[in-house]
């Protein structure tokens, strides 16, 4: 296993009880990954670090390496904050079409702060081809479940352009050319999925939705306001 380096210097006091929790999982990532096999991925996420959040890393499911970022699932538990609750057995399909049987694990301190995640990745592809024809020649074969396609990269602003895509695809209509209605909605569904917890979303979002900075931190306020939304 291969994990990222320790920043020089003492810690401050508030986080080692986070790193010394990310120091206690790191170990368990090579174990996991060889129990299940080949076909296995096992990602350690620090959250305190968003946009390149994989501290450790064992097999290759989703081609990611340690210092690369959190798909839209990773967003989407990191917008819960504490709040945030495991995920266990749930499919996806990658772009290229494998189905990955995933579980995510939130690490929380004693206090109750999220800090992390132990992500789960199995590659069924094989598996569920297997299935299928098992099934047809007993003559029980079922339509295979739909699953729905995560993007996973080492680049966060790639991971971010494809939450926005979806929420396009969602509302059916392209946000450069739509009304600030439109664009407040899609900045409310981004806001929830934990997009604007990264530290250079705003200016990523107002270069594809084509406006300032300082429109996109309008309408987020507008669009948190007690009372308002899109």
């Amino acid at each position: 296993m291969a994990s990222a380096g320790d920043v020089g210097g003492a810690r401050q006091p508030g986080a080692d009880a986070a790193e010394d929790l990310m120091r206690a999982v790191e170990p368990l990532v090579d174990g996991l990954a060889a129990t299940f096999g080949p076909h296995c991925e096992v990602v350690l996420h620090d959250f305190r670090h968003p946009e390149s959040s994989i501290r450790a890393l064992a097999g290759s499911v989703t081609s990611r390496h340690i210092g690369g970022a959190m798909s839209e699932i990773g967003l989407g538990v990191l917008a819960q904050g504490d709040r945030a609750e495991d995920r266990l057995n749930y499919l996806t399909r990658t772009p290229d079409g494998r189905t990955v049987k995933s579980s995510t694990l939130v690490l929380r301190t004693g206090s109750g702060q999220v800090i992390g995640a132990l992500c789960v990745n199995l590659d069924i592809t094989e598996l569920r081809i297997a299935a299928t024809s098992l099934a047809a020649l007993v003559g029980s074969a079922s339509e295979p479940e739909a699953t729905a396609t995560t993007f996973f990269s080492d680049d966060i602003g790639e991971v971010m352009e494809t939450v926005i895509a979806q929420e396009e695809s969602a509302l059916g209509r392209v946000l450069p050319r739509d009304t600030r209605k439109g664009r407040l909605a899609i900045i409310e569904a981004l806001d929830a999925k934990g997009v604007f917890k990264l530290p250079r979303a705003v200016q990523q979002v107002a270069a594809h939705l084509n406006v300032s900075r300082a429109t996109v931190y309008a309408d987020l306020s507008a669009t948190r306001a007690p009372g308002t939304g899109a």
